[in-house]
């Protein structure tokens, strides 16, 4: 491979500097990304338990309203269902985790009651039961929903700073290091051909003396 460097003592003590730099570099970028992998796994780990959770309800409440409709009627559980069973809201903000700027999702409720919105008389008990599942569920899902944004954005800023790390170990690092060591060798041949050069100028002077 071609390298493009003036060979001189001065290029040399400036590619030293950027190595320096660069190995120091590489060291940060590394323990960042371990770092973040550590707290990946973390989240993975959550992740998965709350979506089993989640899962798990959604299951068991959307067959409860599978029963309330085979005994009440699809138009029957549509009315019932028009009016929320509570008054909710949300509060997003960020979290900074390893420089990147996950977002958070607070549940907010000015109703803190689970309040039924229709009458029982004409509503069966598996309705009533898969709605207070729901309810109950909310903050589980607005967690997993935060949760799983935030390992995606972990995920991408990994694989940036895997790329970096890589391009630093493999490529620019390895590259400096060829460049000093062609330096210091035309450096060397310089110096011994100088050396040469003044042998003969000497040798030369003491033939005329």
């Amino acid at each position: 491979m071609a390298i493009n460097v003036n060979p001189t003592r001065m290029e040399m003590t400036r590619l030293k500097t950027r190595l320096k730099m660069a190995i120091r570099g590489h060291k940060l970028l590394k323990d960042k990304r371990d770092e973040m992998v550590r707290r990946f796994i973390e989240m993975i780990r959550r992740n998965r338990e709350l979506r089993l959770e989640c899962e798990k309800a959604l299951a068991g409440a959307m067959g409860r309203f599978s029963t309330a409709r085979a005994e009440m009627g699809n138009t029957a559980v549509t009315e019932a269902l028009f009016y929320p069973v509570r008054s909710s809201a949300v509060e997003t903000g960020r979290q900074n985790i390893m420089s990147v700027n996950v977002p958070t999702i607070k549940l907010t409720e000015t109703d803190e009651s689970f309040n039924l919105p229709y009458s029982f008389a004409f509503t069966s008990s598996e309705l009533d039961g898969a709605v207070l599942d729901l309810a109950a569920l909310l903050p589980k899902l607005i967690e997993l929903a935060q949760v799983e944004k935030s390992c995606n954005m972990l995920a991408e800023e990994i694989e940036k700073t895997r790329r970096r790390v890589n391009a630093l170990e493999h490529v620019m690092i390895p590259e400096m290091e060829q460049s000093i060591r062609y330096i210091k060798m035309k450096l060397d041949e310089n110096e011994r051909g100088s050396l040469t050069r003044l042998m003969k100028v000497k040798e030369m002077l003491a033939e005329k003396a």
